[in-house]
């Protein structure tokens, strides 16, 4: 076995690529380089032709965070060379298993790399490897002796990976850019994933936005042989098991869940610091962080010069109360339209979520000092913080109410004067009522969604919608929801739409793509597997008291971090879009909703776009989410396109 393929050592967080089936050098080359931001330290790619009737490609850009030495550079083959693997993440608990390893006397270890402590636990145990891992990641191995390619995703989806399947050929990579460098895989678009973005503000996972690729689901691997798929099947899944337990108890053991999980996830050979948002979440890591230190942790916040969406005085007040060395900065709409552009290239995907603008300053800013950075996502789906868990309670009694009341209510809501603050009555008032539009199934993604079915049915042309097998865009919760026992609570059930949509395609990915293209890691402790099993096993109660969310969380953090973050109300990562979008990005959605910019793909009908436009110009309405997901789409498309 020969390397066809040179060491690349090129100064351009990691990436994987790769193929088995039809591709030459040059297709892998091509592959890597589209990865080169996320892997600014090393490129390394291994070609093959021809074995077992198929070439086989590998690729890696590396960010090195444990073991920096050239030794744990990708692709990484084991001892005598009948294994290799590209592997995107971090196994948390890589050292005790290291150690089991090396109990057994069959392994020698060459680095200090949890690469090569994955790859020999793949040669010992095979696909059964998954029962032993902690961590986050993605990653490929392909198997000489047999000519099987395993692809793998960690459990909640923290680490991204693509895949397409041609024929007799598997291609796959982090970012769908990738893929697309392969001469197999077209760029045409898929009707039922646009029809789904306009409705989510970015592509659910199965679905990407090319009728060609794939996203693989998180906690699933899958197995291709001899061109084809021999096995796409879940390692692990959500499960509602609820069990007796005292609140005391149960405080007790998110205690050490908490400090465990973030200890684990402070390891690294590079500087580290904590995403400190000022909120409870993001405070609960820095307190754990702290903790685990023996010197003060960095903290990292963005703030906003417009008060009803800044936070940064909350932030400062956390990090003194800690004694973190804390570092902040002011976001201003003029560093957004400087970042716009840069961002929308750098997306392979149209993807809504406004936050990834402050999302992607706060790790361009992070990055400046830190390495890694430890954020506190997941909480919120965890144990029900959003305000949409609250307006449940209200759902239920306006669901009973008489139509009547309902048409009274829509008309009422249209008299609340449109506001530009953050989550302002009118906004609240006019999503909440949104959300009765489709089952109570749908409810909780139209709160947060842009376009309503109703809406798209204006806005799409004839073509498209003729060309949709789930015609409202909502169908892949149902999906969602069959994999559930007929016996889940509604609360669960709630629960379980986030952790598959919201949580997996658009917090996930907004950190991912911010943090890779600054080449910064960020890491979750509060998605450490075990924490979310834990938190699944509770009752709702200990989750939600009254209209408050998070109340175990709550109860935890009392008198450690200040009360004051405990008690104030959930405000977002959010921006003053809409506000923004009447001044200063005004100019810039004229440009790219004008009737010449819409006429080049014809998949919008530009008159209802220009309705949405003058209403939102004039103050009638607050159409910040419909104009921006259109928005993003046309920088998206401008620029893949």
């Amino acid at each position: 076995m020969s390397a066809s393929v040179p060491v690349l050592t090129i100064t351009i967080m990691c990436g994987i690529a790769g193929f088995s089936g039809r591709g030459t050098e040059d297709d892998l080359l091509r592959m890597i380089r589209q990865l080169k931001h996320r892997g600014p330290d090393f490129q390394g790619g291994w070609w093959q032709p021809g074995r077992f009737d198929a070439a086989v490609g590998l690729g890696h850009a590396r960010l090195s965070i444990i073991d920096l030495s050239s030794g744990a550079n990708q692709p990484f083959f084991n001892a005598d060379q009948t294994i290799g693997i590209v592997f995107n993440g971090e196994i948390y608990n890589y050292l005790s298993l290291k150690q089991e390893l090396l109990q057994s006397g069959k392994y020698t270890f060459r680095t200090t790399s949890d690469t090569e402590v994955l790859l020999y636990l793949y040669e010992e145990y095979g696909e059964a490897l998954f029962e032993k891992i902690n961590g986050m990641f993605a990653f490929a191995i392909y198997d000489f002796r047999t000519g099987k390619t395993l692809l793998a995703r960690d459990r909640m989806g923290k680490k991204p990976l693509h895949y397409s399947i041609k024929g007799d050929t598997l291609i796959y990579g982090s970012e769908p850019k990738s893929l697309l460098q392969h001469p197999l895989v077209s760029k045409t678009i898929s009707p039922d994933a646009l029809n789904a973005y306009l409705t989510f503000e970015y592509v659910p996972t199965p679905y990407s936005i090319y009728q060609d690729i794939q996203k693989l689901e998180p906690g699933h691997y899958l197995l291709f042989e001899k061109g084809q798929v021999t096995a796409r099947q879940p390692f692990w899944t959500v499960q509602f098991n609820h069990q007796p337990i005292t609140f005391e108890t149960a405080l007790n053991r998110f205690d050490e869940l908490l400090n465990d999980a973030t200890a684990s996830r402070l390891v690294a050979d590079v500087p580290l610091g904590v995403f400190l948002s000022g909120g409870l979440d993001s405070s609960t890591i820095a307190y754990y962080a702290q903790k685990n230190s023996d010197r003060p942790i960095q903290t990292f916040s963005i703030g906003f010069k417009e008060k009803s969406y800044d936070e940064a005085d909350y932030a400062r007040a956390v990090a003194k109360h800690l004694g973190t060395d804390h570092h902040e900065k002011v976001l201003t709409a003029r560093d957004s339209l400087d970042l716009l552009p840069g961002i929308a290239t750098e997306l392979d995907e149209p993807f809504a979520d406004a936050s990834i603008i402050p999302t992607y300053l706060l790790s361009q800013f992070t990055r400046e000092q830190v390495t890694v950075a430890l954020g506190g996502d997941g909480s919120d789906e965890l144990l029900a913080g959003y305000p949409t868990f609250t307006s449940d309670y209200v759902r239920g009694v306006y669901g009973r109410m008489p139509r009547l009341m309902h048409s009274l209510a829509n008309r009422v809501a249209e008299l609340i004067p449109v506001s530009d603050n953050n989550i302002s009555l009118d906004f609240k008032a006019k999503q909440f009522l949104k959300g009765f539009q489709e089952k109570p199934a749908y409810t909780h993604t139209l709160w947060l969604g842009s376009f309503s079915p109703a809406q798209k049915r204006s806005l799409l042309s004839a073509e498209v919608l003729a060309q949709l097998t789930d015609r409202t865009g909502l169908g892949l919760i149902d999906k969602h929801l069959a994999n559930l026992p007929a016996s889940t609570s509604a609360f669960d059930q709630t629960s379980y739409i986030y952790y598959m949509t919201y949580l997996l395609d658009d917090i996930l990915v907004k950190v991912d793509r911010a943090s890779m293209y600054n080449s910064l890691e960020v890491r979750a402790p509060f998605l450490d597997y075990r924490i979310v099993d834990f938190a699944n096993s509770l009752p709702e109660s200990f989750k939600r008291k009254g209209l408050s969310g998070k109340y175990i969380l709550k109860a935890l953090m009392r008198n450690k971090i200040p009360n004051e973050i405990i008690d104030r109300p959930k405000k977002g990562f959010g921006i003053p879009l809409s506000q923004w979008l009447r001044n200063e990005l005004k100019p810039l959605c004229n440009e790219l909703l004008s009737d010449a910019s819409l006429k080049q793909h014809g998949l919008f009908d530009p008159a209802y776009v220009r309705q949405l436009q003058q209403e939102h110009y004039a103050g009638k309405q607050n159409h910040r989410k419909l104009l921006w997901t259109l928005m993003v789409f046309q920088q998206w498309y401008q620029h893949y396109h």
